[in-house]
This record gives structure tokens, sequence and C-alpha cells, in this order.
């Protein structure tokens, strides 16, 4: 088998082979760790805050959805929450879809504001 190349290499590679030790860990223990502090942890925070902040919605609350609906909560469960959208207009949505709980009065001063506009 002599007109294969790689039968003289592997003959020699034992010979020069070197266990990378220690050092052949700091490279991919350096890319877990950017990897880590630039995506995992930020997202992690932000997990903490959302779950905190729905844990704190109580009735009478002012909050956005993540479709973009703007309420007051009427009713609370453990796993919905039911919003007042309009006059008589309520929607059952799950707590995980409130993306951000709003000023006191924004509502209000939402309704004014479009009921000036129809006025109009």
């Amino acid at each position: 088998m002599g007109f294969f190349i790689a039968d003289a290499l592997a003959q020699a590679a034992p010979q020069a082979q070197q266990q990378p030790g220690w050092a052949g860990l700091v490279l991919p223990l350096a890319i877990f760790a950017f990897f880590y502090f630039l995506f995992i942890w930020p997202q992690q925070r932000r997990a903490k805050e959302h779950k905190k902040m729905v844990a704190s919605i109580g009735k009478g609350t002012e909050v956005i959805t993540n479709g973009g609906i703007l309420g007051r909560v009427v009713e609370l469960d453990e796993s919905f929450v039911v919003l007042e959208v309009a006059d008589g207009i309520h929607l059952q949505v799950q707590r995980n879809a409130i993306a951000s709980v709003l000023p006191k009065g924004t509502f209000k001063a939402l309704k004014k504001k479009i009921a000036q506009v129809e006025k109009s």
C-alpha cells in the first residue's frame, strides 16, 4: 500500500501528537462565556422581570397585550385575565400575553381622545 501518502503520515503521527491539556479548553470556555453573557443571561433577566410584572397585576390595572390591545383588568384567574377594551366589550387573554403595565389614567385619557375625535 505504498501508493497512499496517508500511510507514511500515519506512521509518524503517534510520536508527534501531544495532548492539549488545559490550553485546549480555554477557547471553548471563552466562547461559552461570551454566548452566556450576550444571549442567555439577559433573556433570563427579562423573563424574571416579566414574571414579576404579571404576578403584580390586579383589578383595575391598565395593560397592553402582546397583540397591542389596550385594556383595563376586570377579572383575574390563575392563567387568564379579562380585559375591558371598551364600554361593555370584554376580552379574555392569557396572563403571559400581557406585554406591559401602563400608568394609571392612560386608558381613561385614550377614551376621552377617541370620544373627541368621534364628535368632530
